[in-house]
């Protein structure tokens, strides 16, 4: 027994805190999820002039539940709606979940966590909280579980972790296209093809992006790219454009506006979701939600330096103490969190741009842009320019350039002519050139204060 005990222990100490990173993050990310959810629709709120969620509180109309949360009279947190996504996680666990007849029965499972594992292990080489330095074994029962030494606050850091990253992003839309396809709906088939054609289209443009900023780091390591960062300013600096293609192929991976053609609810009714309902129509959801905080933390992580803020010595990367983890991680967190505030924000700011398009951005701009920053940036390393104030001056030639040229390179009117239509008041048909326009003079008159009324 006690040759077994020496055969295991002590535990080396970046497995013990990539285990602790899991425990942590795992609930910290479904915790998460449920507020962004509640921030979304209070966004969405506020930009729509409305109210939002403003009655759920925790005790969800029960009586019990009232009396347990009253405190002199009052519901402390009705008046927030706070208790809305608890609501609503209650109603998927409660509803009826249906397979659609002629569906494929096992794939329409398996879709919904095909979607959701996905999401949950891309941000295991997230240096979260930097480097933490055990300095004494860590005993407990006489027993030293944990050996002495540094670790860095993620489940792994390994040599290519952004391979990682890029290849676990692209499993995701395995179960997007299986849930389409397994639903024997037109509606969801079409969803899950969007989708595809989406991630074949903007993996390119996001894959270039990251290369042009990673010639400047030189490291496929997580833990470098932030250390590099902390000491030569951050990579949104030496590389904006970079960064604007990179966060724009975020939202077209995460299925967001303007790109979530795949749900699109005025074409196909709910996409590749159209027919779950429950809780697989939840994990979707929760999908959706967890690979938008990966994506965002993918984002800091190269282009916003990470768990590092100027001018605090506790962010620092050669800040190695558990304070200073503590400190490092929730920063990051914090960043991340933000992210996905700007995104929900484009989400009720923009209006979704037509399918086809969404793939003419991408092949006719963004992967002719990202080829010339990776060679631009290829020709400034051999150079030696490559202090940011030089990238940055590479990146204002290349969209100086990219502003002459695109008037002659991308014809945005090509496929948006007029099509003539019978008794169209704007594009009428020869022959048919019917009005549409009032005939009663009241109606004429914009000032007219009996049309108002009308």
């Amino acid at each position: 027994m006690q040759a077994i005990t020496d055969a295991i222990f002590p535990i080396p100490a970046q497995t013990f805190v990539g285990i602790i990173t899991v425990l942590v993050m795992i609930h910290a990310i479904l915790l998460t999820i449920p507020i962004l959810i509640y921030f979304e629709r209070k966004i969405s709120a506020y930009i729509q002039d409305r109210i939002g969620p403003n009655r759920v509180g925790f005790d969800f109309g029960l009586p019990f539940l009232q009396k347990l949360f009253s405190f002199g009279g009052k519901r402390p947190f009705g008046f927030w709606g706070l208790g809305q996504s608890a609501a609503d996680g209650l109603k998927f666990l409660l509803k009826e979940d249906v397979t659609p007849r002629g569906a494929d029965k096992w794939l329409f499972s398996i879709a919904p966590m095909a979607a959701v594992v996905p999401a949950f292990i891309g941000w295991a080489v997230i240096p979260w909280g930097g480097t933490l330095t055990i300095t004494n074994p860590i005993n407990l029962f006489g027993l030293d579980l944990v050996a002495p030494g540094n670790a860095t606050v993620a489940v792994a850091d390994i040599n290519i972790g952004f391979i990682y990253l890029l290849a676990i992003a692209s499993l995701g839309i395995y179960g997007v296209t299986l849930g389409g396809w397994s639903s024997n709906s037109k509606f969801s088939f079409l969803g899950g093809m969007r989708a595809s054609a989406n991630m074949i289209s903007y993996e390119i443009p996001l894959g270039l992006a990251l290369l042009a900023t990673l010639l400047l780091a030189g490291s496929f390591r997580a833990s470098d790219i932030i250390t590099m960062q902390a000491s030569a300013g951050w990579f949104v600096l030496a590389q904006p454009l970079a960064c604007i293609i990179f966060f724009v192929c975020v939202l077209a991976e995460c299925n967001r506006a303007p790109f979530d053609n795949a749900e699109a609810e005025q074409e196909l009714v709910g996409g590749f979701h159209t027919e779950y309902s429950a809780m697989r129509f939840a994990l979707f959801f929760l999908a959706e939600y967890a690979h938008m905080i990966t994506a965002s933390a993918f984002l800091i992580l190269v282009f916003f330096g990470g768990y590092h803020l100027p001018f605090v010595p506790l962010t620092a990367p050669e800040a190695t103490g558990l304070l200073a983890a503590l400190v490092k991680t929730f920063v990051f967190f914090n960043k991340v969190i933000l992210v996905v505030v700007v995104m929900m924000v484009i989400r009720w700011t923009l209006p979704r741009i037509r399918y086809d398009q969404v793939l003419r951005l991408c092949w006719q701009a963004l992967i002719p842009i990202t080829i010339s920053l990776v060679v631009l940036t290829a020709i400034w390393m051999k150079l030696g320019w490559t202090a940011w104030p030089q990238t940055l001056a590479m990146n204002i030639l290349a969209l100086i350039v990219i502003t002459a040229i695109a008037p002659a390179l991308f014809n945005s009117t090509a496929n948006n002519r007029k099509v003539p239509l019978a008794g169209s008041r704007f594009s009428p048909l020869k022959g048919y050139e019917g009005t549409t326009t009032p005939t009663d003079p009241v109606h004429l008159d914009d000032d007219n204060p009996q049309a108002a009324r009308a």
